[in-house]
């Protein structure tokens, strides 16, 4: 049959030259750093312990596509930037993905898995297969320290995942004004460490005290003497997730929400600030301290409050603590960090599209968000190993993705290696370079399975 290739596309001509487009380069890529993030997988092995947390029922004589590729098809397209499955039905023909996937195959040429199939993964997942990608998520963090660390600092934090369907588990949330899921992070600086979905009609803490447990004790089981501190706003600030805290040695900072019987504790302060600002015009600051138990709470604790008064008027604030200290230095240089962990989460959920929870099926959202928790799992140790005192050290994965991962290149195959020709006029050719280098020396990186 003859083969009929499309019409060329038609530019405006530049001077007595015609300028024209088709697509049919051949074997080309836009996406010339995803090796980059292979050699990370290949070096913390995530993708192989995330396949082994699944269970798959398959007939193995009917397999098509085993699994792990299904997953690292899957999680190397978000890093990328292909938020959606059905971007699959033309990037399951993408020669450089099929290599980085390593699928237990010679035929290299063989398209990868369809949308369908990608979809029927995400459906057939168990709650204990879920279970146990977390657990993945746990793990690898704890691999990621070479030495016991001194001290470990625990972000908590839900936020809001808008949904525009009838999915299992919506709920309309009336703080956010809006249908949706209400998830749980928690990070420790720039590693993650939870990606939970929830429904949204909940409290902003449920669960947070179990997921606090598990890891408590998870930590001190390889890491008998860590100090562990806690961190988070308000609404974490529950009477019973501190006493566990008490009682198992874990130091806490949590935001304290303003209430009538508060504001009067710090009114000396905030009459002291309104006379400054008034003899100053500048915005005032001052800090005190008190001990404070609400009605529910077993016991007062230390409150630290910030008596601040700026051109809109009166601002208090206030947090309970465990830990000694300035109030001063606690209020601006511990607590107040916490607002890091916001750019954590919206790298997960805009950078790498954990909020596309558009399944039907809540623990298909769920694996969802895992396996956006997956590919930022590789993102983060590419930039914290990879870029280490780089100028993209402390870029976020979109500036990482447009700078390092999208690049142009070509794909020469033969019977004993695979060729990617990267664009000459690529301008961090040196970073590049330097990434692979200090991935390399990153201990070392073991041998492809047989």
């Amino acid at each position: 049959m003859t083969e009929c290739n499309g019409q060329p596309l038609l530019f405006s001509s530049l001077g007595t030259k015609k300028i024209l487009a088709d697509f049919d380069g051949g074997d080309l890529t836009s996406d010339g750093g995803l090796p980059l993030l292979r050699e990370v997988d290949r070096k913390i092995g995530l993708i192989d312990a995330l396949n082994a947390a699944i269970a798959d029922p398959r007939c193995p004589w009917l397999i098509e596509h085993d699994q792990r590729t299904l997953l690292a098809q899957r999680i190397f397209a978000i890093a990328a930037g292909y938020e959606d499955l059905n971007d699959h039905q033309t990037l399951r023909d993408d020669t450089l993905l099929q290599a980085i996937t390593d699928r237990p195959t010679c035929k290299q040429a063989d398209p990868l898995s369809s949308p369908p199939t990608l979809c029927r993964l995400e459906n057939r997942v168990r709650r204990d297969d879920l279970v146990r990608m977390a657990n993945v998520l746990v793990e690898t963090f704890i691999a990621s320290h070479a030495t016991p660390p001194k001290e470990l600092l625990l972000d908590f934090d839900a936020t809001d995942d808008a949904v525009h369907g009838n999915q299992e588990g919506r709920f309309f949330h009336g703080y956010y004004d809006h249908y949706c899921f209400l998830p749980l992070y928690v990070t420790c600086g720039q590693q993650l460490l939870v990606a939970y979905l929830r429904p949204a009609n909940i409290d902003a803490a449920k669960h947070s005290r179990a997921i606090l447990k598990l890891l408590v004790t998870r930590f001190r089981q390889v890491w008998p003497k860590v100090k562990i501190i806690v961190r988070g706003d308000s609404g974490f600030c529950r009477w019973k997730w501190m006493r566990w805290c008490d009682r198992h040695g874990v130091d806490y900072i949590l935001g304290l929400a303003k209430n009538a019987r508060l504001k009067p504790l710090a009114r000396r302060s905030m009459t002291t600030a309104r006379w400054h600002y008034r003899c100053t015009g500048q915005k005032q600051r001052l800090f005190e301290e008190f001990d404070y138990a609400a009605a529910t709470w077993d016991r007062q604790r230390r409150v630290i409050a910030k008596a601040e008064h700026t051109a809109g008027g009166e601002n208090p604030r206030f947090v309970v603590t465990s830990l000694p200290g300035n109030p001063q230095t606690l209020y601006d240089d511990l607590y107040c960090q916490r607002g890091d962990m916001e750019n954590r989460i919206k790298e997960q959920q805009l950078g790498l599209f954990a909020d596309r929870t558009s399944c039907q099926k809540f623990l298909a959202n769920q694996f969802r968000v895992l396996v956006s928790a997956a590919a930022y799992v590789l993102m983060e140790t590419l930039r914290r190993v990879g870029l280490c005192g780089t100028e993209l050290a402390t870029a976020q994965v979109t500036t990482i993705r447009l700078k390092l991962l999208k690049i142009g290149g070509r794909i020469v195959r033969s019977v004993r290696r695979i060729v990617l020709h990267l664009a000459s006029g690529y301008p961090l050719r040196n970073l590049y370079q330097t990434v692979l280098r200090n991935l390399r020396e990153w201990g070392c990186i073991p041998a492809p399975a047989s």
